[in-house]
């Protein structure tokens, strides 16, 4: 009987091996599937991680193809600006310009207005100096339509009776006075065409 206790003991500590063997083994193959598991997990996050890596290289391409643009814009937009300022500027020296071209002339029509009223009293003057000069005289008026120079006659050989010198030179001045009158007359014409012709284009140019 003594020697079956001993073979009990060790069938038993073999048992308790076994059962603790199975245990470790049974463990073993748990932490395994979760270090399966663990891994296929990690292979998934890294996936995800390369992923998120290229979306943010593509967005990162994006944001610096978006900052050029912006950048060529704002340049644009200050060249722009340069150049609408420049138009600006040019528009209002232009219109300067402009203005004073019509000053001045509004200032020579002013002066030609003037010189036609000048020259106008000066006519008048001069027409009633030639009218006294040929009243004083007794001489047909140059510029009456009804006057006309009778038929001319052959000179007949009789003695030329003496003209007074005073007559002559009277009438002589009456005559320069007479062509003067009508130079007055056709300066202050082409001055009245002049300023009329240049008139329309300072209207124009002030209601545009």
């Amino acid at each position: 009987m003594a020697p079956s206790v001993p073979r009990t003991r060790a069938a038993a500590a073999l048992r308790m091996k076994q059962i603790v063997l199975n245990n470790q083994d049974r463990t073993i193959r748990r932490l395994r599937a979760q270090l399966a598991t663990e891994i296929r997990r990690l292979a998934a996050t890294k996936k995800e991680l390369e992923e998120t890596r290229v979306a943010l290289e593509a967005s990162h391409k994006v944001i610096a193809g978006l900052t050029e643009i912006g950048l060529s814009m704002s340049k644009k937009v200050e060249r722009m600006k340069i150049k609408k300022h420049q138009v600006r500027a040019n528009h209002v020296e232009c219109h300067q310009k402009f203005q004073a071209r019509i000053h001045e002339a509004e200032d020579s029509m002013q002066a030609q207005h003037l010189l036609i009223e000048a020259l106008v009293d000066e006519k008048d003057s001069l027409l009633q100096t030639i009218h006294g000069l040929q009243e004083a005289n007794n001489a047909p008026d140059p510029f009456d339509g009804d006057w006309e120079e009778g038929p001319e006659e052959e000179p007949e050989e009789e003695e030329i009776e003496d003209i007074p010198l005073g007559e002559g030179e009277i009438d002589e001045i009456g005559y320069i006075l007479a062509l003067y009158s009508i130079y007055l007359s056709i300066r202050i014409n082409c001055l009245a065409f002049k300023i009329s012709y240049s008139r329309p284009f300072t209207v124009l140019y002030r209601h545009s």
